[in-house]
């Protein structure tokens, strides 16, 4: 029997260790990555450099505003025209990736981290972590959070502080906590 990593365990979304010296040690290299990319000048071609050195995949004409938040980037694949606003956090403990011609509103909240339900459980320390997908042409208003484990079909619209609990479909509109479907587009 092949033991798994502590890293290898999280992205297969089962509870993994975050104390574990390679997730501390990447965490760390976020972090320096982040102050260095929250107090950079509004230069979009140095931004999109930066965002290349940590980045897992990276499209064309990127756009994130600062401060903007990871807890690893290299879990993060974006697609071309893709705009975050202000205060934006990315907690990549999975994948999170999205297509082209997204577009997310201030204070957006990307978690693929998530804690076992049961305090038993929680109280003992391991974490998990399940990926974020979102399709192209999405729109995700400002002050939403968008949950472990959630997929975003295309051309969708996610109304201003939504909590996406569920997978949401292509070609609506939804709003609201939990977020539900309100209409087709």
């Amino acid at each position: 029997m092949i033991n798994k990593s502590e890293y290898d365990k999280m992205l297969a979304g089962e509870l993994y260790d975050a104390s574990d010296n390679e997730l501390v040690q990447m965490r760390k290299k976020a972090r320096v990555w982040m102050e260095e990319y929250n107090n950079s000048a509004y230069d979009r071609q140095q931004r999109e450099m930066m965002l290349k050195n940590l980045f897992g995949k990276i499209g064309r004409n990127i756009d994130i505003q600062t401060p903007f938040y990871v807890d690893y980037g290299c879990h993060i694949e974006v697609g071309d025209n893709f705009f975050a606003n202000f205060n934006c956090v990315f907690l990549d403990c999975n994948y999170i990736k999205t297509g082209d011609n997204v577009f997310l509103g201030p204070n957006v909240q990307l978690y693929a981290a998530h804690h076992p339900v049961i305090a038993a459980e929680r109280i003992k320390g391991p974490e998990l972590a399940s990926p974020i997908i979102i399709a192209d042409n999405v729109w995700i208003g400002g002050g939403s959070i968008v949950c472990a484990g959630v997929t975003i079909g295309a051309n969708t619209t996610i109304g201003a502080g939504s909590v996406v609990v569920k997978d949401i479909p292509a070609n609506v509109l939804a709003v609201g906590n939990p977020c539900r479907v309100v209409r087709n587009l």
